[in-house]
């Protein structure tokens, strides 16, 4: 190479350099490299102390979840272009800090379920490989909501789902768990190669992959590239559909949340799906805002069929037959992903960026209260399949009778979920999400959102009731174990919290989007 080479040379390479805000990436940094070194510590530890793994898997992820207070103070970014510094890949408004906050806090939670749920499981699930995939799902999960590149989003979604087929087929010799694990992947897997079509038909009318500059450039695209631009819109909005179990692309919920680990199904049922939503708001609202008239119309109307469809599958439930429970959980969450869908359709319709992220702070809001509650339930849940392996509604029948503290708190979850008092914090989410689709001009959605929740009161209530009536035969007592006993305390002392002030909610779910 000549010296005169050298200089354009060097200042090329120094123009790519780019400084690292440690700070900034530090929740999904921690929880990968506690991943790593369980997965190191997993060889050189023996039978009788594997439990030292669940223990540091759950001290690193309080560890990640503590590391988004210092960032709080306000906005920062890292991983941006040297040209421009307000375009970046990485982003820590407030946005992020509340969605991470939300999937930190329920892989804790779900962590600890899985330090019970292996101790009971007879070496059926491999301890160190468990808590690796958790904490690296984790990683990804809270990645996602900082991304604001294409390319940063799909690898974090990525990160996030990757982890989560190999825990739910991770029980060894269990062919449910298996065939779950299948359908989770293939669906998945179609939902990956879909949104990868639309970005990519993105990027090539638009030249970039960063979501404010696409939202930027997609307005003045070639009209002859504009059927193209379309085309990605949509595929990219299916590809996300599968992501957050909309109906009706919510065909592998129910049959996954079963064969998969109690903890597990929890963790998808939480994380799995505030990582759907927070993508889909990213796509949505920050990079395709002048598509809205394409996003909003389908994007309602996949609300009102999901929850439809959701709270349908919920009621026809039979309480005796095996594993209901969970399926009623399972169906649950899907109706509960119609009504999270509702305020992001009601953003499209907002006539400013103002009245958009009021509404889509109606979503996060949301999300946080059906994390703590959803949560709670599958705790409880735990408990009961410790001593009812079948885990039937109907073996809830009486459960008052054996462990009333447990019953009170699973019936206050359930009527968080129905939006009854007392669980004021249900009640509240839900008249905030109603009242973004009336805002927004959206009745008919308000509507059917009313009717699903009407459909929903029967089978919570139905559940609510069977916890205090007369058991059958002698009531059997509950032990509860350490980790299980933190589990369910906190997620009820969250819920109790919010119920006595639900304001909390809307100022914590003040995001800063725009």
């Amino acid at each position: 190479m000549s010296p005169l080479a050298q200089p354009p040379a060097q200042a090329l390479a120094e123009s790519v350099v780019q400084s690292v805000d440690w700070l900034a990436i530090a929740p999904p940094t921690i929880a990968a490299v506690v991943g790593l070194a369980v997965l190191v510590a997993d060889l050189f530890v023996g039978d009788a102390k594997k439990a030292l793994l669940g223990w540091a898997s759950v001290a690193g992820l309080a560890i990640s979840l503590l590391a988004v207070l210092p960032l709080l103070d306000g906005d920062r970014a890292t991983f941006c272009l040297t040209g421009d510094p307000d375009v970046c890949s990485y982003t820590a408004d407030r946005f992020t800090l509340v969605v991470q906050f939300l999937v930190l806090g329920g892989a804790l939670l779900a962590a600890l379920l899985s330090m019970t749920a292996l101790k009971d499981s007879k070496k059926e699930l491999p301890e160190g490989e468990f808590w690796f995939l958790l904490l690296s799902s984790a990683a990804g999960a809270a990645l996602l909501p900082a991304s604001r590149d294409l390319a940063t989003l799909i690898v974090a979604l990525e990160v996030a789902s990757l982890p989560a087929f190999a825990l739910v087929g991770i029980r060894h010799g269990d062919k449910r768990s298996s065939e779950a694990a299948l359908k989770f992947f293939l669906s998945s897997v179609t939902a990956t190669a879909v949104s990868l079509l639309g970005i990519s038909f993105i990027y090539a009318t638009t030249g970039t992959l960063y979501l404010t500059e696409i939202a930027d450039r997609i307005q003045n695209v070639d009209g002859q590239l504009h059927t193209l631009t379309q085309a990605g819109v949509v595929l990219t909005l299916i590809g996300f559909a599968f992501k957050t179990a909309a109906v009706p692309f919510h065909f592998w919920v129910p049959d996954t949340y079963v064969g998969a680990p109690l903890p597990v199904a929890a963790y998808l049922s939480v994380v799995g799906k505030a990582v759907g939503f927070s993508g889909l708001i990213l796509i949505t609202v920050v990079a395709l805002p002048s598509y809205a008239d394409v996003w909003g119309p389908a994007l309602a109307a996949l609300a009102a069929l999901t929850m439809t469809v959701g709270n349908l599958g919920a009621l026809k439930q039979r309480s005796t037959r095996a594993y209901s429970a969970v399926r009623l959980l399972a169906w649950s969450s899907v109706g509960q992903a119609g009504y999270l869908l509702v305020p992001i359709a009601a953003a499209a319709y907002a006539e400013n960026t103002d009245d958009a992220e009021k509404a889509i702070g109606s979503t996060v809001a949301y999300a946080l209260m059906y994390a703590a509650v959803n949560l709670g339930a599958f705790a409880v849940a735990a408990l009961v399949g410790r001593t009812k392996t079948l885990n039937r509604v109907s073996d809830y029948r009486g459960l008052y009778a054996s462990s009333p503290l447990s019953a009170l708190l699973l019936a206050f979850f359930l009527l968080c979920l129905a939006g009854l008092p007392p669980g004021i914090i249900g009640l509240f989410a839900k008249v905030t999400v109603f009242s973004a689709a009336v805002d927004a001009g959206l009745g008919w959605l308000a509507v059917v959102m009313a009717v699903n929740v009407v459909i929903a009161l029967f089978y919570y209530l139905q559940w609510t009731a069977l916890l205090f009536r007369a058991p059958e035969g002698e009531p059997e007592p509950h032990r509860v174990p350490a980790p299980l006993t933190a589990a369910i305390a906190l997620t009820g002392i969250v819920g109790i919290a919010l119920s006595g002030a639900p304001q909390l909610v809307l100022r914590f779910a003040d995001i800063g989007l725009f």
